[in-house]
């Protein structure tokens, strides 16, 4: 079987304890690094954020991105472990193709983040 990237992001439950976080967390982690070949090589804590809609009936959420390579069969293992677990509200898995690499590693870089200061905007003529 062919090696692919994925990305998976995660949201856990808001009443968990920062050392639960970093439990579930690394529980996932080893799902992904003790199947056949699984490389986790990027891994992003957004942390506690509002929810564009109730989940469970909660407004918020700790997001956690992992990006990783792996066959196919690691993906399954993990979103099997996502639906078993009651402290994952809401994953998502996906296949990366070469944009996507490309535009994460753009992303890590901060090549999307806004450093434009205020003064510059007084000082634009346009109009």
């Amino acid at each position: 079987m062919a090696v692919k990237n994925y990305e998976a992001v995660f949201i856990l439950n808001p009443i968990l304890s920062d050392a639960q976080v970093k439990e579930t967390v690394d529980k996932f982690k080893e799902v992904v690094t003790s199947h056949s070949n699984g490389d986790l090589y990027h891994e992003e804590n957004w942390g506690l954020r509002k929810l564009a809609y109730p989940i469970q009936h909660k407004s918020t959420g700790y997001y956690i991105l992992f990006e990783f390579k792996a066959q196919t069969t690691v993906v399954n293992v993990l979103e099997t472990a996502f639906k078993r677990d009651e402290r994952v509200m809401r994953f998502l898995t996906l296949a990366l193709d070469k944009h996507a690499l490309e535009y994460n590693e753009k992303r890590k870089k901060g090549a999307f983040k806004k450093t434009e200061k205020k003064e510059d905007k007084k000082n634009d003529t346009r109009k």
